[in-house]
């Protein structure tokens, strides 16, 4: 299919007013859109469908994220100049190429490149094709054949349902009794829903985790700060798997050696092999990498940015976050010069109780203009609504409470404090986040 070219504006009309639409209503489309309203490029800022952090400064539009024909004649019809797509399922759906096909310039890779994070397997099998560090792995569509493998296989050993699943289609197995359970319930009970019709089956790698975001063309990549997540539930990792429970940035464990590796071996690579590929990725790629005695491997890519790693990575780039991202659809990041804070961030999440598994909505959340004028400070809005000039929690990660500190330490002290600005009925958070930074 025919698209409008990706960036067709003379250079005269660059760095011109715009009017933009945000896609999505969580923490990171709220870290997002705070960049993007700061931008002075920005002439009118919509979000779909938003939530009551991003009410305070952008216009919300009730449509849903995989509303496609909805999403189009509203741009369309508020003439848009860019869309920025914040959430995987749209563009892994296509959102970019029917927002393209209406002629609206878009942020975010096309369906055939968002495969990188749509399924796992295809993007273990493009790592083995070209030769980029991961995990050794196998790659099952049928059940009996998978529990054939499991039976012979070294544990600990790690399952991940093939397609997305909302950052909880991955299951670390101990025993053979665990892993057998776990592929019974991607595969045959369909826990995780389409996305476990196949299955990956990887060793168990051990090491250090980290979060490596990039903005990329197509052809350049440009690495932004890093990041370290904080998957489980409880403190001290125990517990389900989440969303994320709170990050930090910079990790301490992202040495110069590490970032040489990667972008030798890893980051490069990966947009080469999709362009090879003819899968030419524009947009954001997330590298969740685990630094191994034998090196860096890639875990994981994900299509969009990370969601809470974008509130402690964003608001510490100092470049115009539209410059940025038009640069990365016109096919010249080349000519833009990547610039973070030498500084940190620390993000701790606050939940409602009994996240992830049952939880209650439509609690009174108080405080919420004690960060009201507080440059260092960020409350990113991920699971609220508003109810008359009430905010109500409405999810299981309710908020995003970011500081900035001169170091990580300073950080994580500040954040933590402001935690305690807010309240809601039954408010739930990690102690621990950043806690690995003392034993950097």
């Amino acid at each position: 299919m025919d698209y409008p070219a990706q960036g067709d504006r003379h250079d005269s009309e660059r760095n011109e007013q715009m009017r933009v639409l945000v896609v999505g209503g969580g923490g990171r489309e709220h870290a997002i859109c705070t960049c993007v309203a700061k931008s002075k490029r920005t002439d009118a800022l919509f979000c779909a469908p938003g939530n009551a952090g991003i009410a305070k400064i952008a216009t919300c539009v009730n449509i849903g994220p995989m509303e496609f024909d909805k999403l189009t004649d509203f741009a369309k019809k508020e003439k848009i100049d860019f869309c920025i797509v914040g959430m995987d399922d749209p563009l892994v759906g296509g959102l970019t190429d029917r927002m393209e096909e209406a002629g609206i310039k878009t942020f975010g890779p096309r369906k055939n490149a968002a495969i990188l994070e749509g399924s796992k397997a295809f993007s273990k099998d493009l790592m083995k094709r070209y030769g980029i560090p991961t995990a050794t792995y196998e790659n099952f569509d049928d059940y009996d054949e998978a529990v054939a493998y499991l039976k012979n296989a070294k544990m600990p050993i790690v399952l991940k349902a093939d397609g997305l699943a909302l950052g909880k289609g991955v299951l670390i197995c101990n025993t053979l009794d665990e892993a057998l359970e776990g592929a019974k319930e991607i595969m045959l009970d369909k826990k995780f829903g389409d996305a476990g019709s196949k299955m990956v089956i990887e060793e168990f790698m051990t090491g250090r985790e980290v979060s490596v975001l990039s903005f990329t063309d197509g052809k350049t990549i440009k690495i932004m700060t890093s990041a370290q997540d904080h998957k489980r539930a409880g403190d001290n990792d125990t517990g389900l798997n989440t969303g994320g429970m709170g990050t930090f940035s910079p990790s301490p464990f992202y040495t110069k050696e590490v970032d040489e590796f990667c972008k030798k071996n890893i980051y490069q690579a990966t947009v080469d092999a999709m362009k090879s590929e003819g899968r030419e990725f524009k947009g954001v790629i997330f590298f969740g990498l685990m630094l191994t005695p034998e090196g860096p491997k890639v875990l994981e890519y994900n299509a969009r940015f990370g969601d809470p790693e974008a509130q402690v990575v964003l608001p510490r780039m100092k470049n115009d976050i539209l410059d940025v991202m038009e640069a990365c659809v016109d096919g010249r990041l080349e000519d833009i010069n990547l610039e973070f804070e030498d500084n940190a961030a620390v993000c701790v999440v606050l939940a409602s109780a009994g996240y992830p598994v049952k939880y209650e909505k439509g609690k009174v959340i108080t405080g919420l203009d004690a960060f009201d004028g507080k440059d260092d400070y960020f409350c990113f809005h991920a699971g609220t609504k508003l109810d008359g000039d009430k905010v109500l929690t409405n999810g299981g990660r309710v908020l995003g409470i970011t500081a900035k500190g001169f170091d990580l330490k300073d950080a994580r002290k500040k954040a933590y404090e402001a935690t305690e600005w807010v309240d809601f009925e039954g408010k739930y958070k990690r102690n621990d986040i950043g806690k690995a930074i003392d034993e950097a």
